[in-house]
């Protein structure tokens, strides 16, 4: 053997055989990889839930017998522009109907005025709204107002809220509801109203006896 084939030799690589390639634990690792990479973040599966309570809340609000009543109250009080005026169901009633037929901001501005004037209901609807915008910092101011004092008015009605989170859940389990979506007329009514601008201001008008009318139809059903 020349020095050239020794040295050959000795710079030759060993192997070894190879493990035979398990196809079953690969796709499995695969399939694991990919449960992993669609399940979504928790943030995004609270909002989501939280924007389907809203909802629920808003149709069994809006489904009240006395719904109508208020709204019909608040479309009489054009002047009333201070919490001892304004007629503070008929403003959750009217921002819950905003919400259902697509108009987020409106419903918040009428949320706020209501939760402004001490009602709880309205600030729990803010603190779903914020939540299923992923606003955290303000779903939770509105949390503290539903759980604590507003304006030195009534202890918190617990009772009430469970019942709401009872319901929400319900629903968000089932996919079924007792309470009705609003109309197509319901929801012409308000697109109309939201094509009467004041000024610059894009919020939605207070609600006027025509859509009152029209609620206590859907009310009756």
């Amino acid at each position: 053997m020349t020095a050239i084939d020794t040295l050959l030799a000795d710079a030759r690589i060993p192997t070894t055989p190879r493990e035979a390639f398990d196809v079953g634990a690969a796709l499995r690792r695969l399939a694991n990889d990919a449960a992993v990479a669609a399940r979504p973040h928790p943030d995004t599966v609270r909002a989501a839930q939280a924007g389907q309570r809203l909802s629920v809340v808003c149709r069994w609000i809006l489904n009240k017998p006395d719904a109508a009543d208020h709204v019909d109250r608040l479309a009489q009080e054009p002047d009333a522009v201070t919490a001892d005026q304004l007629d503070v169901d008929g403003a959750l009633v009217f921002a819950c109907l905003l919400h259902l037929t697509d108009h987020p901001e409106s419903a918040q501005f009428w949320w706020q005025l209501a939760a402004g004037a001490g009602h709880r209901a309205a600030a729990y609807c803010l603190h779903l709204h914020h939540l299923a915008l992923g606003e955290t910092r303000e779903a939770q101011h509105w949390l503290h107002e539903v759980t604590d004092d507003v304006l030195d008015s009534e202890a918190p009605d617990h009772a009430f809220l469970a019942s709401l989170e009872a319901v929400a859940t319900y629903v968000r389990r089932t996919g079924t509801s007792l309470a009705g979506a609003p109309t197509g007329g319901l929801e012409m009514e308000v697109d109309r109203l939201a094509t009467t601008k004041t000024g610059s201001c894009i919020i939605v008008q207070r609600p006027d006896r025509r859509l009152a009318d029209l609620l206590h139809d859907f009310t009756r059903r």
